[in-house]
């Protein structure tokens, strides 16, 4: 897995730069706690640290060729899930490998095939080669964007690392934020190439940017097709259970202690089993884990968006796949605690909000990693295969807006609740919302002859794969690499979401109910009870002394009126919040104290220049 960096200065000898690079480099340490490598020459620096995965001794990094030209050095972050196949390609191409590790396979296929390396790679990867021969940068980043790439120009270059902190170590980067960034925090719709920090872009997913002393190109290498689907129903169901028997086989692969996650939901249910099946054919079994909360099972208040708690499926399938299996239970104390915040803050770089369930996700993976290295998760599968409830919606999916806002609004209220008014003003989130939805679907192709109907649901499937998963990926990322635990996606390959992309709606949901594709791929290896379980969204802790202790901090915060959240929150609005006497009677008020909260922890932490007169 990983972290990387480096920074190109056409103008500099950045062997000079050393104390620079090293501390880009550091930023990342959680990442990869197993390793550290830096390598300079000329204008070129590159920093690595590494979370061991493959080939334990044999894959430090920066990874180096010599060739008659010139060096050609790498640092790469994820895993190549095709890597013997291409080894074995490569070998017969002549050439020579000295490690077992898959960054080596990707150098040699680099010295091979160019960037065109891209388009043959299966898997979850950010890579950056300075090539000597040509005095060049080559970033890669994978189809779906799994893993988080940034980068920065600069008068003579560019900067770029794993995470914006990176970038940020190096005085040339500038930590400010104006108004388009707020805009991207408080709107959930993920513009892609957006990096919210003044002058910070992402290497958007799929795409190869080149750095050269003519200055940044880009090139597209895949993108979401529209392609007719001539498959009838039983080939479909077929072809998705094939493609998830290949896909967690590759995904098995590590030289380090694997497990899954296991929520009790159809996803990673069928993960679980699956992973069970393969192992438990070599003699080995599976270790599952799951995130509860104290007094949840016995306390469970069921509403619309989770109708039943998760713990009693999620036993279920551990019993039917005998799984080594854990529960990680997690108190009100725990979620709310102040440092478990300010590492969720620093892990993302910016105050998401997310409250506890980004906080559980930190503590499921803090937990996990005391076990394993390696973790498989059922995430995207609800974007790939069509399990929100707004793919259920009438209003959703006739709305001419992001079908995951329609939802939120009604559940969740609205995250600018607690700014200042003249911010909200200056926001114009809904006129921002309103061009980003455009651009999002303009690019969406219609196929000649699709219904209205099946159009729409492929605009819906379209704008939950390209902008809505992005921010959940950016997320399950940060939290995971937070305690250098490698968390892998097996419904993000892009071989699978093509081809269930392009499957009608009508296919997709044939029995009228959500997932209908995955969950007659895999009904052989789950339970009846998960078979039949609705969707339900990841957990939430309804203990009232969470939403207490989120009033307690934002009374605190209070007493201290200069701080500088207060040129972005309206005092007497969180001065409401926090005396309510019903504190998580709605999800909108807790959402106000837990934004406010992670407002105020990522000033402190970073100090950002607002520049809010735009």
């Amino acid at each position: 897995m990983c972290g990387i960096t480096g920074w190109v200065s056409f103008d500099r000898e950045l062997r000079a730069e050393d104390a620079s690079l090293r501390a880009m480099t550091e930023t990342m340490a959680c990442r990869g706690p197993d390793d550290r490598g830096v390598w300079a020459e000329g204008p070129a620096a590159l920093g690595h640290r590494r979370l061991a995965i493959i080939d334990l001794p044999g894959g430090r990094q920066p990874m180096t060729a010599a060739t008659p030209e010139g060096t050609v050095a790498l640092v790469y972050s994820g895993e190549t899930y095709n890597f013997t196949e291409l080894r074995r390609e490569l070998t017969g191409r002549g050439h020579r490998f000295t490690s077992d590790s898959d960054t080596e396979v990707v150098l040699r296929g680099y010295l091979e095939w160019g960037d065109a390396l891209a388009e043959r790679l299966n898997g979850m990867y950010a890579f950056a080669l300075w090539d000597g021969r040509r005095q060049r940068l080559v970033m890669v980043r994978d189809r779906m964007g799994i893993k988080p790439f940034y980068y920065s120009p600069t008068a003579d270059g560019v900067l770029f690392g794993s995470e914006p902190k990176a970038i940020l170590a190096n005085p040339l980067a500038p930590r400010r934020v104006r108004l388009d960034g707020l805009r991207e925090l408080f709107t959930f719709v993920k513009t892609p190439g957006h990096a919210v920090w003044d002058g910070l872009r992402e290497v958007e997913p799929g795409t190869v940017v080149t750095v050269d002393r003519q200055g940044i190109r880009t090139r597209v290498y895949w993108e979401l097709e529209t392609r007719p689907h001539t498959d009838d129903r039983d080939t479909t169901v077929a072809t998705v259970r094939t493609l998830l028997d290949d896909i967690v086989r590759r995904q098995l692969v590590a030289d380090v202690p694997r497990c899954t996650l296991l929520s009790g939901g159809l996803d990673s249910s069928a993960l679980t089993a699956l992973a069970a099946l393969q192992l438990g054919e070599r003699g080995e079994r599976v270790r599952s884990f799951a995130v509860d909360f104290a007094g949840q099972a016995d306390n469970f208040v069921p509403d619309e968006l989770r109708g039943t708690p998760d713990a009693p499926f999620v036993h279920d399938v551990a019993r039917l796949a005998r799984t080594d299996h854990q529960d990680i239970v997690l108190d009100a104390q725990a979620l709310a605690d102040p440092e478990v915040r300010a590492t969720v803050v620093r892990a993302r770089d910016l105050p998401m909000g997310f409250g506890d369930m980004d906080a559980s996700l930190y503590l499921l993976f803090k937990a996990v990693r005391g076990h394993s290295t390696v973790a498989l998760s059922g995430e995207s599968a609800d974007e790939v295969f069509g399990g929100y409830l707004q793919f259920f919606d009438e209003e959703a999916r006739n709305a001419e807006a992001f079908p995951w806002l329609v939802r939120f609004g009604r559940h969740f209220g609205d995250d600018t609740a607690v700014l200042r008014p003249e911010l909200t003003r200056s926001l114009d989130l809904e006129g921002y919302v309103a061009d980003s939805y455009r651009t999002a679907v303009a690019g969406v192709r219609r196929l000649d002859g699709e219904s209205d109907v099946e159009w729409r649901m492929r605009r819906m499937s379209h704008l939950h794969l390209t902008r809505f998963v992005r921010a959940l990926l950016d997320r399950k990322d940060r939290m995971s690499m937070a305690v250098g635990l490698e968390v892998r996606v097996p419904f993000c390959d892009h071989r699978l979401v093509e081809y269930v992309y392009n499957a009608p709606w009508a296919l997709k949901s044939f029995d009228g109910r959500e997932k209908t594709l995955l969950r007659e791929a895999t009904a052989d290896v789950l339970p009846k009870s998960v078979y039949d379980r609705v969707k339900s969204p990841y957990p939430s802790t309804q203990d009232p002394k969470y939403g207490l202790a989120l009033q307690d901090h934002a009374k605190e915060l209070l007493s201290r009126p200069s701080h500088p959240v207060f040129d972005l929150v309206d005092r007497e609005r969180l001065r409401r919040l926090a005396h309510r006497d019903t504190p998580s009677g709605t999800q909108a008020a807790r959402r106000g104290l837990e934004k406010t909260l992670d407002l105020a922890v990522w000033m402190d932490m970073y100090s950002p220049e607002l520049v809010l007169d735009e």
